[in-house]
């Protein structure tokens, strides 16, 4: 059972299990901030300042004050409770880092996919990777100021074409305790994954 509590350090003399996980999502839909927020340590960020490299590459219709992009990918940690450590990777949003997701996916035993709903088709990318890992994920909307907080959890599950399962919730990657209530979500979602896998290949045995 996940403690509600993230801020609990280990007591014992186990040492925790460490959990890998990615952070994925479309370009500026606010990855590096959400690990930035949870992170128990200062956050690696390999933001850079974008050039006129991205000028038609890159969509700032929705973020049109962004002026730094994730290039290589962020990372956080955060003790979950006193047997899990959390391991996040914030992967690229753009599509050119391909390769780099293929790398930071492997390993990984789950994902959160931030969605922006101003800009549906851009999270596609994303999910379809994750998809292709095989790995359990959660969907979040990222409601950051400005944008349609009105979609409701059903509604964004039928325009992304979401399995029935996949947990889908809001949240603010600005603030701690929301971003720590995806996490909870997705290591217990995460749980019930590959235990129900267990059974199906212990049955098959």
């Amino acid at each position: 059972m996940v403690s509600n509590d993230c801020d609990n350090a280990p007591t014992g003399q186990a040492e925790p299990t460490a959990v890998k996980l990615a952070v994925a999502g479309s370009f500026g839909v606010g990855k590096t901030t959400f690990i930035g927020s949870v992170s128990e340590i200062r956050p690696l960020s390999t933001e850079a300042e974008m050039t006129r490299a991205s000028i038609g590459v890159d969509d700032l219709s929705a973020t049109p004050h962004k002026r730094t992009t994730t290039v290589a990918f962020d990372y956080g940690r955060r003790t979950l409770d006193t047997d899990t450590v959390l391991h996040l990777f914030g992967v690229p949003g753009q599509q050119r880092f391909e390769e780099l997701w293929h790398r930071l996916f492997r390993g990984a035993l789950s994902a959160v996919v931030l969605v922006d709903t101003r800009r549906f088709d851009a999270s596609f990318p994303a999910l379809d990777r994750v998809e292709e890992a095989k790995m359990p994920f959660v969907v979040a909307h990222n409601v950051w100021t400005g944008e349609d907080a009105r979609h409701s959890p059903e509604k964004i599950r039928q325009h992304l074409t979401l399995r029935e399962q996949v947990p889908v919730m809001a949240c603010d990657a600005r603030q701690r305790d929301s971003v720590r209530q995806v996490l909870i979500t997705l290591v217990r979602y995460a749980g019930r994954h590959y235990a129900a896998r267990g059974r199906q290949e212990a049955g098959r045995a």
